[in-house]
């Protein structure tokens, strides 16, 4: 199911540093998407939003260097 591969590039993010940094620099979702998927997570832009949804969780990015509240520890 493409949602635990959402999943999954949450909790690496929360995890790994590098990883996160990276992608809170990516300023679109559909860069996000692209990118994930190029490294070998297998997700949409819907299914993204879908978890984002249900964990009450928002793609918006904030401060300077940008970052997201998305990633999970």
């Amino acid at each position: 199911m493409a949602k635990k591969e959402v999943e999954r590039l949450l909790i690496a993010g929360g995890k790994d540093k590098v990883l996160r940094l990276k992608y809170d620099e990516i300023g679109t979702k559909e860069l996000f998407v692209s990118s994930a998927n190029e490294e070998g997570f297998d997700f949409t832009i819907e299914e993204l939003d879908d978890v984002l949804r249900e964990s009450g969780d928002a793609f918006e990015s904030f401060g300077n260097p940008r970052k997201r509240g998305i990633w999970w520890t």
